[in-house]
């Protein structure tokens, strides 16, 4: 039995994937980038902002140097006008409490960003004691001390991580946790490749967890 469940949040416990692309996409095309949404996805999902900064700028994107706060703030002001929880998360996390399996949210964003997503969608109380962020630790996934960080405080020997990213994953399977990959268009197989098993949605996690 799994002693602590790891979300990450963005794709995760909230959509908010979909809104944050298309921030990105708008703001890359300002400053000189040209990218669909599909290929900001592909490239950048996942990735600590710094790292995403570094990457945007070999790719030919003349960014400010406050540029990851000029993003940020772009993007908390589009997520404020409404972003949905993943279907079934709710769900979820009441079984979870009814089975007195506690969990946590361990995230590349920051506390800011997901008070604003959890926040409107009434999760904020049940995540803020628990929250883990790059912001906060100073290293991001892939590196896998945000998870380590987490399963420590909760004193936890069977921790399973629950990502949608690449670099999340990678750094579930770095911290040798089991790590279940959430694929809701079904395309899950570089997660698979990755160590992942893949799953397509929430309603399936309690027989993954075997509650």
């Amino acid at each position: 039995m799994h002693d602590l469940v790891i979300f990450d949040c963005d794709g995760v416990l909230v959509d908010s994937e979909p809104l944050s692309n298309q921030v990105m996409v708008a703001n890359f095309t300002r400053h000189g980038l040209s990218l669909t949404a599909e290929e900001c996805h592909r490239i950048f999902t996942g990735r600590p902002m710094p790292e995403v900064q570094d990457i945007a700028r070999d790719l030919g994107a003349d960014l400010p140097e406050n540029w990851i706060m000029e993003f940020d703030a772009e993007t908390d002001a589009r997520l404020r006008q409404g972003v949905p929880l993943v279907p079934g998360v709710a769900e979820l996390l009441t079984l979870l409490d009814a089975r007195r399996i506690p969990f946590c949210v361990a995230s590349n964003g920051g506390p800011d960003k997901m008070r604003v997503t959890l926040g409107q969608n009434g999760l904020w109380d049940r995540f803020k004691d628990v929250m883990f962020s790059a912001y906060t630790l100073g290293v991001g996934k892939p590196d896998p001390t945000m998870f380590l960080t987490a399963a420590r405080q909760f004193e936890a020997t069977a921790p399973v991580v629950i990502e949608d990213s690449a670099s999340g994953v990678t750094a579930a399977i770095r911290a040798n946790m089991r790590c279940l990959g959430y694929v809701p268009d079904g395309k899950g197989a570089f997660l698979a490749d990755l160590g992942a098993e893949v799953f397509t949605d929430m309603a399936e996690v309690p027989a993954l967890l075997g509650i």
